[in-house]
C-alpha cells in the first residue's frame, strides 16, 4: 500500500517543487530589484541633470492608497571607472504638489504612463504563504520519504501485509501445490491446529512456535505459506526479511516488535517471513567487523518475540530460506522454529504432477505422431525445481505461438527443455568451415566416449550449432533421479571431459581453447573426489574442505603446505590417466570417430538414439536401472 501511495502522490510533489521554486524566485527578485525611494526636491534635480530616463509611470496603487511616480535612473557604476548603471526609483506624489509636478513634466515633454496597481494578495499575505509552502514541502518530504507510510514517528511500523483467510483462499490451497507432499503433510498438522485446537490441548499436545521452510529456490516455499494461509481461514501477516533493514540502526528491532503487537491482537494467526537468512544470519559478536551490526538487534528482537518472557500463544510464525547452514543457532532452538520442513527438488513422480498442474492451462497435442506425453518430460528434467518446470511449459506454448501451431506438441517440449538447460541456438552465428569442422571433431570425441564407458549418463544430443557461449554442445540426461554417485561414474565423467580436447588433436594436430570450459570441470571433478568425496586411494577417509568465507579470518589453515602440495599432485595424477584412457579409446574406435564426425558436418544436430544406431553400441545406462 506504502508503494502505491507514493507512486499517487509524485504530482503532488511535483507541484509543490514548481510552486516552492517560482516563489524563491518570486522573493529573490522582489528584494534584488527594490526600487529608490526619492523625495520631489531629488527627482527634480535629476531631471534637470538629464539622469531620468524616459517614459516615466503614474502608478494609483488602490492597494495602498497612495500615488507615485516609478521609472529608472541613470546613476554611477562604482565597479566600473567612469560608468553608468540604471536602478529602479520611486517617488510619492503628495496632494497639491502631484499637479504642479504633472505639469512641469508636460511642458518638459516628457512621456507619462498611467497605470492602476490592484493586487488580490498583498505582500503580507504573499510572505505567509511563501514560508507556509517551504515548511509544508520539508514536511511532506520528510514524512513521505524519510517516514514511509507512518510519517516521521512511523518509522518503525511494520510493514507485514495482513491477508484474511477469505482472502487467501482466492489465490492458493493445498490443491494448487504439487510435487512436495510430505511438506504438505507436515504444515497440514498446523492447519489442524488452527481450526481445531481443542483436539491437540486435550492430550498436552504443543503446536510448534515456528516452522522453518529449508529448500533450493523455485521448490514452493512460498506457495506453500500462501496455501497454509488459504486453508487455515486465519489472518495471514506476510513480510520479506529485508523490509526489516533500514539505514537508520534500531528501526528494523522496532518494526518486528511492532509486527508481534499486531499479529497478538489478532491470535491465532500466522505471520511469514520470507528469505529469513537476511536478519537471521549468525552474530559475529565483536569479531572482524568490529562491533555489533544492526541485524544483530532486529535478530535479538525476533529471538525475544518467539520465546521471550511474554507469552506468544497463538502466534505461528513461518520462514523461508534456502541457506540455512547461515542461520543462528538460537533461531533454530526447540521453543523458536521447532519444525524444519524440507522442501526438496521433486522427484519424478512429483515432476510430473507438477507438469500436470502447470499444463492446465496449456493445450496439447493428442494425435499418435505429436503427443505431448508429460510423463517423458518427466523422466527428462531430473533436477528441476518447480519454477523451472513451470518455465519449461512456459517456453513451450511461446515457442508453439512463434511455429504457428495449433497445439504444443513433444519435439517443442523437448527443445523448450533444451533451451533451458542449455541456452538458445544461435543459428545465425557465422563462423568458417574450419571451425566448424574442429567443432564436430571435439563434439565427436565427447559423445563417443560418452557411449563407450558405461557409468556414464545417457547420450541425449549433440550439435554443432552454437548455443548459449558454446559453439557446440554434447548432452547427456538422466531419465532416472539419481541419488548418489559413485567412484566410477566420476572417473568415467574425467575421461568424457577430456574425450574433445584429444578428438581435436587427432584432427589438427594443434591445441586450441575450445576445452577451456572442458579442462575447469576435469580440474573441478578431481579435486572434488579427494576433497570432499574422500575417493583418493592416497588419503582415504578425510575431508579437506577450505573454511567458510565467514571464518576464514579466525580460524587457521584446514591442511598444511605440503598436504596442498600432495592434493594437487593427487588431481594432476587422476586428470592424466583419464587423458590416457581416453587416448586409448579413441585410438581404438578412430573409424567410429570420423563416421560421426562427418554425420555431425551434414546434418548438425544428432539425437543420442540416432548416434547409437550410427556407430552401433548401444549405451548399458537402461541395462543397470
Amino acid at each position: 500500500m506504502g508503494r502505491k501511495n507514493a507512486g499517487t502522490a509524485r504530482p503532488w510533489l511535483l507541484i509543490m517543487l514548481l510552486l516552492f521554486v517560482g516563489l524563491s524566485f518570486y522573493k529573490m527578485n522582489s528584494a534584488g530589484t527594490k526600487p529608490r525611494d526619492m523625495s520631489a526636491v531629488e527627482f527634480r534635480r535629476a531631471l534637470d541633470s538629464g539622469a531620468v530616463e524616459d517614459p516615466l509611470e503614474r502608478v494609483i496603487s488602490h492597494d495602498e492608497g497612495t500615488t507615485y511616480l516609478s521609472g529608472r535612473l541613470k546613476v554611477e557604476n562604482k565597479e566600473k571607472d567612469g560608468g553608468k548603471r540604471s536602478v529602479p526609483f520611486r517617488v510619492y506624489l503628495v496632494p497639491g504638489e502631484s499637479e504642479k509636478l504633472m505639469n512641469d513634466l508636460a511642458d518638459r515633454s516628457v512621456n507619462v504612463k498611467v497605470r492602476n496597481e490592484s493586487s488580490a494578495l498583498s505582500p503580507l499575505v504573499m510572505n505567509l504563504l511563501f514560508f507556509g509552502a517551504t515548511i509544508f514541502l520539508f514536511y511532506w518530504l520528510f514524512a513521505r520519504r524519510l517516514g514511509g507510510d507512518g510519517g516521521p514517528f512511523g518509522m518503525g511500523k511494520s510493514r507485514a501485509k495482513m491477508l484474511t483467510g477469505k482472502e487467501e483462499k482466492k489465490r492458493a490451497t493445498f490443491a494448487d501445490v504439487a510435487g512436495i507432499d510430505e511438506a504438505k503433510e507436515e504444515v497440514q498438522e498446523i492447519v489442524e491446529f488452527l481450526r481445531k485446537p481443542d483436539d491437540f490441548r486435550k492430550l498436552g499436545g504443543r503446536i510448534p512456535k515456528g516452522i522453518l521452510l529449508v529448500g533450493p529456490p523455485g521448490t514452493g516455499k512460498t506457495l506453500l505459506a500462501r496455501a497454509i494461509a488459504g486453508e487455515a481461514g486465519v489472518p495471514f501477516f506476510a513480510i520479506s526479511g529485508s523490509d526489516f533493514e533500514e539505514m537508520f540502526v534500531g528501526v528494523g528491532a522496532s518494526r518486528m516488535r511492532d509486527m508481534f503487537a499486531e499479529a497478538k491482537k489478532r491470535a491465532p494467526c500466522i505471520v511469514f517471513i520470507d528469505e529469513v537468512d537476511s536478519i537471521g544470519m549468525k552474530r559475529t559478536g565483536a569479531g572482524a567487523m568490529g562491533g555489533s551490526h544492526a541485524y544483530e538487534q532486529t535478530l535479538n528482537t525476533m529471538l525475544v518475540e518467539m520465546d521471550g518472557f511474554d507469552a506468544n500463544e497463538g502466534v505461528i510464525v513461518i520462514a523461508a530460506t534456502n541457506r540455512p547452514d547461515t542461520l543462528d543457532s538460537a533461531l533454530l532452538r526447540p521453543g523458536r522454529f521447532d519444525r524444519q520442513v524440507m522442501v526438496d527438488l521433486p522427484t519424478l513422480k512429483g515432476r510430473e504432477e507438477i507438469l500436470a498442474l502447470h499444463g492446465r492451462k496449456i493445450k496439447f497435442a493428442s494425435d499418435e505422431e505429436r503427443d505431448a506425453d508429460l510423463r517423458r518430460v518427466a523422466r527428462g528434467t531430473p533436477g528441476f525445481s518447480g519454477a523451472d518446470l513451470a518455465n519449461l511449459l512456459n517456453e513451450a506454448a511461446l515457442m508453439a505461438v512463434r511455429k504457428k501451431l495449433d497445439a504444443v506438441d513433444m519435439a517443442t517440449l523437448d527443445e523448450a527443455r533444451d533451451k533451458v538447460l542449455w541456452g538458445r541456438e544461435r543459428k545465425s552465428a557465422g563462423y568458417s568451415r574450419r571451425d566448424r569442422e574442429i567443432t564436430a571433431w571435439h563434439e565427436s570425441g565427447h559423445a563417443l566416449l560418452q557411449l563407450l564407458l558405461r557409468n556414464t549418463d545417457p547420450l541425449h544430443k549433440v550439435t554443432i550449432i552454437p548455443r548459449g557461449r558454446a559453439l557446440g554442445a554434447t548432452m547427456s540426461l538422466p531419465e532416472r533421479d539419481i541419488l548418489n554417485r559413485t567412484k566410477a561414474h566420476f572417473l568415467d565423467e574425467l575421461v568424457v571431459t577430456c574425450g574433445g580436447r584429444i578428438a581435436e588433436k587427432l584432427f589438427t594436430g594443434e591445441l586450441s581453447t575450445g576445452a577451456a570450459q572442458d579442462i575447469a570441470q576435469a580440474t573441478d571433478i578431481a579435486r572434488k573426489m579427494i576433497c570432499t568425496y574422500g575417493m583418493s586411494e592416497k588419503f582415504g577417509f578425510q575431508s579437506f574442505r577450505e573454511p567458510s568465507q565467514f571464518s576464514a579470518g579466525e580460524l587457521p589453515p584446514a591442511f598444511s603446505e605440503e598436504t596442498s602440495r600432495a592434493i594437487d599432485a593427487e588431481v594432476s595424477k587422476l586428470v592424466s590417466d583419464a587423458y590416457a584412457r581416453g587416448e586409448r579409446l579413441i585410438a581404438e574406435n578412430r573409424d567410429r570417430l570420423e563416421t560421426l564426425a562427418n554425420a555431425l558436418l551434414d546434418r548438425e544436430t544428432m539425437d543420442g538414439r540416432d548416434v547409437e544406431e550410427l556407430l552401433g553400441i548401444r549405451h548399458e545406462e537402461e541395462a543397470r536401472e
